[in-house]
């Protein structure tokens, strides 16, 4: 397990020169290996935007200061959810029990209460958490587009530009199902960005239980990672060779994991941990996946206090 010791210089750093790793995958691979343009989407606002990274390094002074002083939320966190469905097919018009599957997907992870949750092996049982999160659908809204792919510019987020814009976003969680493109399954806004764009998107073909289809990605997985990512979670391996999440209780990772590797999967970093590759915030394959820990709960939670970066949805 690692600790994390930030000095005021490497919050400085942490924002504003972020790794090249890049996150997307071949087209013709998009069922190979998960796809998710988080990181990419924020390198990309970094540089269109100079003040995001000083509002993202006072968020992440912020956390710190409040996951060490225990100044978190007390008492649940109800999440109101608005997802925002755009198609060209009828398959991209995803039903309402889709939508649904996947809210309850979402209160199932978030609450430890998913089925492999006791998959947990013995050595992480200690710190797999019930992060205490619910997730209630407000609205679904639809529209009919021309558009055969969206990308990652957040055109989906932009009525001007053939999408549809955000509902309240400082208080709902705003969700796209959209076909992305370019073997991306989906991608988030981290705390601190604008909130004209804020929210998760996720291709349509990965958004809930959407059949074998979609296999290995059809247990509406993708969403609790990239909600993750909405609720300031860094991917586990830090993106980059031996990074780190931010999380003190998260072993060190090489670099992403695909696929469901075989337990125990050793690290080659300082110390040779055993990873952590049932984490949400890793790569692998939906049924690979099935907890956070008590770190990324406590990082989670620090967003919502009075003064945290979505207050908004607090207590």
């Amino acid at each position: 397990m690692k600790k994390i010791l930030l000095s005021a210089v490497a919050l400085l750093m942490l924002f504003s020169c972020q790794n090249d790793t890049t996150e997307t995958t071949p087209e013709n691979s998009a069922l190979a290996q998960r796809g998710c343009a988080s990181q990419e989407v924020l390198e990309a606002q970094l540089k269109a935007d100079p003040t995001l990274a000083l509002r993202m390094n006072e968020i992440e002074a912020f956390t710190q200061k409040a996951m060490l002083t225990g100044r978190l939320v007390n008492g649940k966190i109800e999440i109101p959810v608005v997802v925002n469905v755009l198609y060209k097919t009828a398959a991209e018009n995803i039903s309402d029990a889709q939508i649904q599957s996947q809210i309850d997907i979402l209160n199932d992870d978030f609450n430890a209460t998913n089925s492999d949750f006791n998959s947990t092996p013995a050595l992480f049982s200690g710190v797999a958490a019930n992060v205490g999160i619910t997730f209630v659908l407000e609205t679904v809204n639809r529209k009919s587009t021309t558009k055969t792919s969206w990308g990652t510019r957040d055109a989906m987020k932009k009525t001007k530009q053939g999408g549809l814009n955000p509902t309240s976003p400082t208080t709902t969680l705003n969700m796209w199902a959209c076909t992305i493109g370019g073997g991306i399954l989906g991608y988030a806004q981290f705390p601190g960005g604008s909130t004209a764009t804020d929210g998760v998107v996720i291709d349509s073909k990965y958004f809930g239980l959407s059949g074998s289809g979609a296999y290995p990605y059809n247990l509406g997985r993708t969403a609790t990672h990239e909600v993750g990512h909405w609720m300031n979670l860094r991917h586990i391996w830090g993106d980059a060779t031996c990074g780190s999440d931010l999380v003190s209780d998260t072993p060190t990772h090489n670099t992403a994991n695909y696929g469901v590797p075989a337990y125990p999967h050793y690290s080659t970093c300082t110390g040779t941990p055993v990873e952590m590759t049932m984490n949400y915030m890793d790569y692998t394959d939906d049924r690979g996946m099935y907890m956070f820990s008590n770190g990324q709960k406590s990082r989670m939670a620090a967003i919502f206090v009075s003064g945290g970066a979505r207050a908004g949805f607090g207590i």
